[in-house]
């Protein structure tokens, strides 16, 4: 409630003209590009002596060979073993050594590789992170023993989860042809089957300081931040690398519909996913409309809640999600689970209530405004946050976005009317591009 009134006292200000100067820059960055083509991107931040340094390769699971999947996770993993300059397993202990700590991560379009320390450590991991970007060297000792590693991940995260085994199902079910529907750490059995040559070849393919965004976010001036990476990535030769070229999906024209049942599930539930533009695929003007639309079917006094919660509503809980930054089309979703007692059923045909009603009545300018100033409030708290700043960019920047797109973001929220936001429901909420999934217990129906 308190974010809420915040929110809503921010919004007032904003859309009363006093906040648009302050709102005009949300990061207020700098940018510039290496001659071998790295781009780098600077979130000024000096209330303390920390810096958290990023690098986002533009490749991901969605880029993959058939056949291959999960050799970019795989990847992600090896390039934790060793160059000649840093021995195997040496990299983590180092920054942790100096009082830091480091992490990585792949999703379908990105694979990103982080370090949070001290500022006058920042030079030890720009020089580590380097050398593993063209130095890469590892022993076939230290390969196999990985690929055990991320069997047993997707074991424990995926295999023994009836969560995640229905979101590699709906995931599979929504996307036809786009590789989308891969789960990005890999089906078990083509897991199986990778091994040192491939994942290196994957390396030598899209690893390259032109197919990279450094980004560091915390106290170091643009100055310095430009000498450190002109020493430390500079001289990474640009090599050539793989275009992205991936199937894309054919027209969807029938609803899908699956039902999971297994014994470990304690709450049923149910997912209905929208095949939807993001903002640089497909209809890309819908895609700031579809966000403001998510915040206001989601939030904790919006639609579903309303509908489906409040008072006898058959939902214990009900929300809505878009991911507005993804290379090709991405979805829209709705879940929901009933209260003890309730029907899915009921759940579904509440949830179908609430969109034959949006798609009919459209949203008041009430509902428009409340989600402006939430989202709003949003652009100026994330400028509390070294790692969060720094992943806006991320994403953004490897999703095909510039500096200046992700700069406007309060611009394109506050010119949102509620004719786009309906006009985007309608484009979207086409059961004929649709899954519908319901994950339930064993004995249930």
């Amino acid at each position: 409630m308190r974010r809420l009134l915040l929110a809503l006292l921010l919004g007032n200000l904003v859309l009363a003209g006093f906040s648009a100067a302050a709102l005009a820059q949300v990061f207020n960055p700098t940018r510039f590009t290496l001659g071998n083509g790295l781009e780098v991107v600077l979130i000024e931040d000096h209330r303390a002596p920390i810096v958290h340094h990023m690098v986002w390769y533009k490749v991901g699971a969605a880029d993959e060979a058939p056949g291959e999947s999960g050799v970019a996770h795989y990847l992600e993993h090896l390039m934790f073993k060793g160059t000649p300059n840093v021995p195997s397993g040496e990299f983590s202990k180092i920054v942790a050594r100096e009082g830091g700590r480091d992490n990585a991560f792949t999703s379908s379009d990105y694979t990103g590789y982080f370090q949070t320390i001290a500022r006058d450590r920042l030079e030890l991991v720009m020089r580590m992170e380097a050398d593993r970007m063209y130095r890469l060297s590892v022993k076939e000792d230290d390969a196999k023993p990985e690929l055990q590693v991320v069997m047993e991940e997707r074991l424990s995260r995926t295999d023994n989860s009836p969560r995640g085994q229905f979101g590699e199902q709906m995931d599979a079910a929504m996307y036809l042809a786009h590789p989308y529907g891969r789960p990005i750490i890999g089906w078990a059995h083509e897991i199986q089957r990778l091994n040192l040559e491939k994942a290196m070849a994957f390396y030598r393919m899209h690893y390259a300081p032109n197919n990279a965004v450094l980004i560091v976010a915390g106290d170091v001036a643009p100055g310095e931040l430009r000498a450190l990476a002109e020493k430390h990535y500079g001289m990474i030769p640009m090599r050539p690398t793989s275009p992205r070229f991936r199937p894309q999906e054919p027209p969807q024209l029938a609803a899908r519909r699956l039902t999971m049942h297994d014994a470990r599930v304690t709450q049923p539930s149910l997912t209905r996913s929208y095949l939807a533009p993001s903002r640089v695929a497909g209809e890309t003007r819908h895609a700031v409309p579809l966000s403001v639309l998510a915040e206001i079917l989601s939030n904790a006094t919006g639609r579903l809640h309303r509908a489906m919660v409040a008072n006898d509503g058959p939902a214990a809980g009900a929300g809505a999600y878009y991911q507005s930054l993804s290379v090709d089309p991405s979805t829209f979703t709705l879940a929901a689970s009933p209260k003890p007692g309730r029907k899915i059923a009921e759940v579904e045909a509440a949830l179908d209530g609430v969109l034959e009603a949006l798609l009919k009545e459209g949203i008041t300018e009430f509902e428009l405004t409340a989600a402006k100033n939430v989202m709003l409030a949003d652009a100026i708290y994330a400028r509390d946050s070294l790692s969060g700043a720094a992943r806006t960019f991320g994403v953004a920047l490897t999703a095909g976005l510039s500096v200046e797109q992700v700069e406007a973001w309060p611009q394109l929220v506050r010119a949102v009317t509620a004719e786009q936001v309906l006009e985007a429901a309608r484009h979207v909420f086409d059961l004929r591009r649709s899954v519908t999934g319901l994950l339930l217990p064993k004995e249930q129906s």
